[in-house]
């Protein structure tokens, strides 16, 4: 799988937050800027997953007014979602994807992630928590509360081995997780669909 080569338009953003609001109808994500030293900054973008939409897809606007669509993903096979998610900007035009490994993730979550220039493997840190989860998962009427438990994912590059993107759960009233990205050729809005993913879709 091959993704276009990046543009002008290519943003890089060495670290954000994302924060979670949960509605009847829709998970809505809050990706905003952190300033130097380490307070939030502007509003980069919003999203929003359909609970009940059949086939995964999330879009990103410039704020929660919606007026403007600014990046999306989606999923490439309605009955397959193994298949794969496609990250494309506000023309429409790929610009990364990413898909969870099924096999690996069995005990431990794990990803892969691809823009112009990268490809990624993504890991759950802490294979303890992993395991502990999937038992929360499985415990009937248990499984369906809000894990309670702080996870983190690790990505690095295939060919160097380099830190390319870590993104970890912190403790709140609503999610919220702090983002890092090591690696200034990984596009923002790659790095916030991934993380985006990682909450919306961990369960899948």
């Amino acid at each position: 799988m091959t993704v276009p080569p990046q543009g002008p338009a290519t943003m890089y953003v060495p670290a954000f937050s994302m924060k979670q609001r949960i509605t009847m109808m829709a998970n809505k994500y809050e990706l905003i800027a952190t300033n130097p030293d380490g307070t939030d900054g502007p509003l980069l973008a919003f999203a929003q997953q359909k609970r009940m939409a059949f086939k995964e897809e999330v879009t990103f606007y410039a704020d929660d007014a919606k007026s403007r669509v600014v990046f999306s993903f989606k999923a490439r096979k309605r009955l397959d979602l193994g298949s794969g998610y496609d990250v494309f900007d506000a023309a429409g035009q790929p610009i990364g994807w990413f898909k969870k490994e099924f096999g690996k993730s069995l005990l431990r979550s794990s990803w892969q992630l691809a823009a112009a220039g990268i490809e990624a493997d993504g890991t759950e840190r802490n294979p303890t928590i992993a395991i502990v989860r999937r038992i929360w998962e499985f415990v009937p009427f248990v499984g369906e509360i809000p894990l309670p438990f702080i996870f983190h994912f690790d990505f690095t590059d295939r060919a160097s081995g380099q830190p390319v993107l870590s993104v970890e759960r912190k403790v709140s009233v609503r999610d919220r997780y702090r983002v890092s990205v090591q690696d200034s050729r990984l596009d923002f809005r790659v790095a916030a669909a991934m993380t985006v993913a990682l909450d919306a879709l961990q369960s899948r």
